[in-house]
């Protein structure tokens, strides 16, 4: 316990795992409530389980390599936000650690709540009923990033814009970036796309790729991330 607390303490300075069972029921949903406080295995099948209820269509790699890979699933709290905790085997045998928010119906994202009405569901069931998004533990990235934190494409200068090859196939000022690699790769959607389920892949310094299905691309990313 100390030394995975020593190593999240580097990213998160004041986190601290919690008991569940100290918890109230309107501290976090009802659904974490029951599952997190089960033991270590029901736990993990229970977590599992959950993603099927709502992703598995969407996210059917990401929840295979959680069923195979998935150690354990704690609740964690800094700054008094709750998150979950997945503790993932990866590659050659190795541990990290990835965190979920607890899902929210708040959109704190003032640019973002002007659109949300129009986001596909599958997106909002993800955001409000399983995680406020779901990424690498120390980078908060490789993943699906909390609302509050997702890009507005509007508020940036994108310098790869002039180096494009062919025009500009999104409206900045509706455009939001759900998922970050931390290192300049976007996937986003333009909320002025009629089909909203298709997927941008932007990249600060190579061309974008438009029309992509935002969660066949999701999917293989968090993958990514994994391995």
């Amino acid at each position: 316990m100390e030394d995975k607390i020593q190593f999240l303490s580097k990213y998160r300075k004041n986190i601290s795992l919690v008991d569940a069972k100290t918890l109230q029921e309107n501290d976090i949903p009802v659904e974490w409530l029951e599952i997190l406080n089960k033991g270590e295995s029901e736990r993990r099948e229970k977590t599992i389980e959950y993603w099927r209820s709502i992703s598995s269509n969407e996210l059917r790699n990401t929840i295979s390599y959680l069923s195979d890979n998935l150690l354990d699933v704690e609740l964690a709290c800094y700054n008094d936000v709750y998150s979950v905790l997945y503790t993932v085997k990866v590659g050659e045998g190795e541990v990290d650690y990835f965190e979920g928010r607890i899902p929210t119906q708040n959109i704190l994202n003032k640019e973002l709540q002007k659109f949300w009405s129009e986001t596909p569901q599958s997106i909002k069931d993800f955001y409000e009923k399983l995680h406020n998004g779901f990424y690498y533990f120390p980078s908060r990235a490789m993943g699906l990033v909390p609302l509050e934190n997702v890009t507005f494409f509007g508020d940036d200068e994108w310098g790869i814009i002039e180096d494009l090859e062919a025009p500009l196939g999104i409206e900045l000022d509706s455009t939001f970036g759900f998922f970050s690699t931390g290192m300049g790769g976007y996937v986003a959607l333009d909320y002025s796309n009629d089909d909203k389920e298709k997927a941008t892949i932007w990249f600060t310094d190579d061309q974008p790729k438009y029309n992509m299905n935002f969660w066949d691309v999701v999917d293989e990313w968090i993958v990514m991330g994994f391995e």
